[in-house]
Order: C-alpha cells, then sequence, then structure tokens
C-alpha cells in the first residue's frame, strides 16, 4: 500500500498543500495524511542570530530531525518498513539535515527507538541524493512525473510568483534541462 505524508508547518504555502493533494491522488496514494505542526517556522518567520543568519529565510531548525520522526512514527503504525524522502545533492550542500551522515544516524536512532521498526529492517530512502535539480527535472519529464502539478513557490498565491528563490531554482533547473515547464505557459 502506498501512502504518503505531508507535514504542515507555520506559513507553507497553501499551493504545496494543493499539489501534495494533486500529486498523491494522480499517484493513486490509498492514504494520504496530514500532519500539522503549526509552531514550527521558517528563519523568515523567526528572524535570524548568529549562525543561523546564513542560512536561507526557508530553513526550520531542526525540521528533518522532526519530518522522519513523524514518517517513522506513521511507519510504525501502518507496518511501513520504508521512508522516502525527496533530498537532492543540492539539498545537501545547503542544509546540514540531509547529509548521508544525517541520515545514518536518523534511521539508526529510529530503530533504536522501536522494536517494531528494527523487525521491519526499517529504511530511510533517498532516491535523488546524488542528483542536482536539472537532473530531478530531467528524470521526472523521462518518466511522465505530472510536472504540471508540482510547486516551488515559496509565497501564498493560486500560482509561482517566478521571484522567489524556490521559483527561481525551478526556472533555471527546468532550463538547464531542457525541459518545457507546463506551468510557465
Amino acid at each position: 500500500m502506498n501512502r504518503a505524508l505531508t507535514v504542515r508547518f507555520h506559513g507553507m504555502a497553501q499551493g504545496e498543500l494543493r499539489a501534495a493533494r494533486r500529486l498523491a491522488s494522480a499517484a493513486e496514494v490509498e492514504e494520504h495524511r496530514f500532519f500539522p505542526l503549526p509552531e514550527l517556522r521558517e528563519l523568515g518567520d523567526i528572524g535570524t542570530q548568529g549562525r543561523l543568519a546564513s542560512l536561507p529565510r526557508t530553513y526550520i531548525p531542526m525540521k528533518n530531525s522532526i519530518y522522519y520522526s513523524v514518517a517513522a512514527a506513521f511507519a510504525e503504525e501502518v507496518g511501513a518498513s520504508r521512508v522516502v524522502g525527496g533530498h537532492n545533492s543540492e539539498d545537501m550542500a545547503v542544509f546540514e539535515d540531509t547529509s548521508d551522515q544525517f541520515f545514518s544516524a536518523m534511521q539508526k536512532a529510529l530503530r533504536a527507538a522501536s522494536p517494531r521498526l528494527r523487525e521491519q529492517d526499517f529504511r530511510i530512502w533517498r532516491p535523488l541524493r546524488q542528483m542536482r535539480k536539472v537532473e530531478v527535472v530531467t528524470t521526472a519529464s523521462r518518466l511522465g512525473v505530472p510536472l504540471e502539478m508540482t510547486w516551488s513557490c515559496h509565497r501564498e498565491g493560486m500560482t509561482h510568483c517566478w521571484e522567489c528563490d524556490g521559483c527561481r531554482q525551478r526556472v533555471a533547473a527546468f532550463s538547464q534541462a531542457g525541459v518545457h515547464d507546463p506551468l510557465r505557459g
């Protein structure tokens, strides 16, 4: 059975939630849970100080520790042995909690916390971890992923703003991949 989990945090763009619903439906996900964490905030919402000042405004402190703990709890509940994350190599260059070292330790900690996860040989899969965004777009296009259902914008609205970091990165990745972005007409 395929399941999906979307963590809803403070200030999350509604477009991202709409995209998650559409993609889960297109993938015929049998159960899609939305887990609200309204107090989880991006740096842009909480301000930056010290070491955090150098991080993107979209950085959420300890995000992947929280997300993957929630995902592991869901996996344990339903008897799943795998959790799949979509981090790419460019994420690893910016966010420490997307590194191989982090995920190795996280997987070990989650297994240590649950006899059921140990029995199921629980694993966190990150199939895109060695790909750059341009390679992700190329692969998605080749596999027929409904790219018109995806969302990259960090701002609120019914359409992408095409000015924020997420939008600019999307434009660059599609352009470098030589793939038409269906959201750009």
